[in-house]
């Protein structure tokens, strides 16, 4: 039996990032299609699987898009099709889906942000470049801190 897995999401100028919370990952295959994304794994001590399939709001360049796995999540950074255009929702068809809620912690009104020094796309570019081996955490300010990893507090509730 297939378990939706938990994701944040957010969106920025040129892309949109979505973190599905499953720790301890194996056979992650993230597939990026112009107007899907396909996740799956096997994680967590029960070694659950999870599959999740989104049509998406807009087109994405698939081979702009990036992933990382860490021992938390799994991390996307879709690289939108039509930059600067803000997405109300990361699915097309507007409904509630219970895996999927907004990471407000990164959430930003980039459409009043007229000069962004570094894009959300190159600021991930840099993160993956210096993350190292697959299960090194990324070398960011307040990394201990649960706010720096959407997905961990929510998580830990689950491995509770």
């Amino acid at each position: 039996m297939q378990h939706s897995a938990n994701a944040k999401w957010y969106d920025r100028r040129d892309s949109v990032f979505v973190e599905f919370c499953v720790e301890d990952s194996v056979d992650v295959e993230v597939k990026f299609d112009k107007s899907k994304l396909d996740f799956s794994c096997v994680g967590g001590v029960d070694t659950v699987k999870y599959h999740n399939e989104v049509d998406l709001f807009e087109a994405i360049d698939p081979n702009e898009s990036k992933h990382k796995r860490t021992d938390r999540s799994v991390f996307c950074c879709l690289r939108k099709a039509e930059a600067g255009k803000s997405w109300p929702r990361l699915t097309k068809v507007k409904t509630k889906l219970n895996w999927l809620s907004v990471d407000f912690n990164n959430w930003k009104d980039w459409e009043d942000d007229s000069d962004e020094e570094l894009s959300s796309y190159d600021r991930f570019s840099e993160m993956m470049n210096n993350m190292g081996g697959e299960d090194d955490l990324p070398d960011m300010d307040g990394a201990d801190d649960v706010r720096s990893f959407p997905c961990q507090e929510k998580c830990m509730l689950h491995s509770v």
